[in-house]
């Protein structure tokens, strides 16, 4: 039995030390880290190179332990492993859920994000959705992995960094900053909550992108429980 996990996240890499199998990462991020066991990166190109990929390796199980915004890469699987019927499953870490004093904000997309209420924001969405507020006029501190490519805001400044992050660490960057609304995506964790903690204790407003909607696949919150369907399925 071959097992292929559709990787790049802390999930995904516990599910790898728990089982033998294939890890795929997208090969988006220069440095990652890397999970045990057998690693590819790169695409497949599209529906049918990841069909072609899984009738050749012999996979028997794909599991979908990527980041909750990784909306094509979902989609693909799921249809590639429905043509096939391979079993598919979905690991999603659970998303976040307000708390008192929260001030949050939820929005359907980044593009819904634009419409901002501060002047001086922190943007932890990703270098790929830098684009999106090329043209709004607010000052932006902007976190991610790897350097962004343009269009950008005219004005911002990149941080390049990786957590995990802490509250102090959070509260301290944000009031250099002068920081007055923090946006960000339902990524899920508690390695990426200290923001959140510390624009609570700031009393700032948060932007908040919601998740893409999942395919119609069986759907778990934790690697045991990822561990347990691969047992059921045969893999």
């Amino acid at each position: 039995m071959t097992v292929l996990i559709l990787g790049g996240t802390g999930e995904a890499r516990r599910l790898a030390a728990q089982v033998t199998a294939i890890t795929s990462l997208a090969g988006r991020v220069s440095n990652p880290r890397l999970p045990s066991g057998e690693v590819r990166v790169g695409g497949f190109g599209g529906v049918d190179g990841l069909a072609d990929y899984l009738r050749a390796n012999g996979i028997t199980a794909v599991v979908d332990a990527t980041h909750p915004f990784a909306a094509r890469i979902t989609a693909n699987a799921f249809a590639a492993t429905s043509r096939l019927g391979v079993p598919f499953l979905i690991l999603r870490r659970p998303g976040w859920t307000p708390r008192p004093g929260d001030d949050w904000r939820w929005v359907p997309s980044v593009g819904d994000a634009v419409d901002l209420p501060g002047d001086r924001v922190f943007l932890t969405t990703g270098r790929q959705d830098i684009a999106a507020f090329a043209d709004a006029p607010q000052w932006f501190l902007a976190r991610m992995v790897e350097p962004p490519s343009p269009p950008m805001p005219a004005r911002i400044e990149v941080l390049l960094d990786r957590g995990p992050f802490t509250v102090d660490g959070e509260l301290d960057l944000m009031r250099r900053h002068r920081i007055d609304v923090l946006v960000t995506k339902d990524s899920g964790g508690e390695m990426t909550s200290a923001k959140l903690v510390a624009a609570r204790q700031l009393g700032l407003p948060v932007v908040i992108v919601r998740r893409p909607t999942l395919p119609d696949a069986p759907v778990v919150e934790t690697v045991e429980a990822a561990v347990s369907w691969l047992g059921t399925a045969g893999a």
